[in-house]
């Protein structure tokens, strides 16, 4: 069965590179959404917020585990093949490699010709913060910043939870993913309705977020510094970030570009002052986005050499754990 997981990651990762997520086909994340919008609507009032909030969490979960199981299921009992055709189609969709490529790009043309305006309304579709002021630098660092911190929630994460469960964890963990970005915010209607699918988002990108970071290193050369300096900053700067994940991609975009990322941004008008991540050898331009997808396309195929490496490593161990107990 991990090696059907595997085929089927691989074929993912193809199908995502190829036709990525074109806007008018049906999503199972645009469904997931709608499901969330409507608990969000019934329940985020009255009493007793987190129970409420974990109730939805715990409902949307099971749904789309239960969903995608009986459909990979029923696929595979017809015929392997068509199970891991299957899987690899519901897979693809959990990851957005090539969407996040072209989103970052974007950004990048317009900055490159000199069009700052079209390049922060490009940006604004991607980030939270406030865009209208930012300066070229600026607009450069919110997307390379969502090229770093999507490397793991858009791509590798979903794919680590494949490995483990297949399909249905890959949309266990897509769910968990917009369970977050549409309740768990930290303001006055979510902090308590939204702090389950907070939480259980950081629980499931410990892992991957680490592990991302890492092999962003191992796969990558570092423009500015020494792989040790390199090294020394991603595990001083990673925990700087008010996300327990989102940091670790920063950091090891940051120390192999040579650049500094965070910092003040605004939020309709709000500041928000972050922690400064990597050293500022070099000031941040609109060249390093197209270097950020660089590190994109190297770290997911490391990834997925990774995954191939630990699933048949498994494989080989159940084996011999099954021949030894058989003598």
């Amino acid at each position: 069965m991990m090696v059907n997981h595997l085929i089927a990651i691989t074929m993912a990762y193809v199908i995502d590179l190829l036709i990525g997520d074109p806007p008018h086909w049906p999503h199972p994340v645009r469904w997931i959404g709608s499901l969330i919008s409507l608990l969000d609507k019934r329940w985020n009032k009255g009493k007793s917020k987190r129970w409420k909030g974990a109730a939805l969490l715990l409902i949307v979960l099971l749904t789309v585990f239960s969903i995608s199981f009986v459909i990979v299921f029923i696929a595979y009992k017809i015929h392997p093949i068509l199970g891991i055709g299957v899987e690899s189609i519901i897979i693809a969709s959990t990851i957005a490699q090539k969407s996040l490529k072209e989103a970052a790009l974007e950004v990048y043309h317009p900055l490159i010709e000199g069009n700052l305006v079209e390049a922060r309304k490009k940006l604004s579709y991607i980030v939270g913060r406030d865009t209208e002021t930012l300066s070229e630098g600026e607009v450069a660092r919110g997307a390379i910043e969502t090229v770093a911190e999507n490397t793991s929630d858009g791509v590798t994460a979903p794919l680590f939870w494949a490995l483990l469960g297949g399909a249905p964890l890959a949309m266990v963990y897509r769910a968990t993913n917009t369970c977050d970005s549409m309740v768990g915010h930290i303001n006055d209607r979510y902090k308590d309705f939204g702090w389950a699918s907070a939480k259980w988002d950081d629980v499931m990108n410990w892992i991957p977020s680490r592990l991302t970071g890492m092999l962003m290193l191992l796969g990558n050369r570092s423009e500015k510094m020494s792989k040790k300096e390199a090294w020394i900053i991603l595990f001083r700067d990673a925990k700087k970030h008010p996300s327990p994940n989102s940091g670790w991609g920063e950091a090891a975009v940051a120390s192999l570009l040579g650049i500094q990322l965070g910092g003040v941004n605004y939020y309709k008008g709000i500041i928000s002052n972050r922690a400064k991540i990597g050293e500022p050898i070099v000031p941040i331009e609109a060249m390093h986005i197209p270097k950020a997808n660089v590190i994109l396309t190297r770290t997911v195929l490391l990834f997925l050499l990774f995954l191939w490496m630990g699933g048949m490593g498994f494989e080989l161990a159940i084996t011999w754990l099954k021949s030894a107990i058989s003598l």
